[in-house]
């Protein structure tokens, strides 16, 4: 009787253990498909950011055409404004 009594123990034993492993499969294959989904949603987000950064990248290389058009202006404006500053003075020192 002692030896049956000792196969149910371990019989409830093992179906225990057998439980316990169970549900950490099945915690296991939760986080999986938790990673999964925030895995997709990072790649969502990263494609979105990268959308994003071309843009921006666009508009900072049309930005900086202005800025070197601007300059360009200002060089030739500066240059005309001397040179009209220079036959004024020509003029008050005749």
């Amino acid at each position: 009787m002692a030896s049956t009594a000792e196969g149910y123990v371990a019989f409830e034993s093992s179906a225990s253990d057998f439980q316990s492993l169970e549900e950490k499969i099945y915690r296991a294959i939760e986080l999986l498909k938790e990673a999964r989904a925030q895995k997709a949603a990072a790649e969502l987000e990263l494609a979105a950011v990268r959308e994003l950064l071309e843009a921006q990248n666009g508009e900072t290389d049309s930005l900086r055409s202005q800025l070197e058009a601007l300059q360009q202006e200002r060089a030739a404006v500066r240059q005309r404004v001397e040179k009209l500053l220079g036959e004024v003075d020509a003029i008050l020192e005749e």
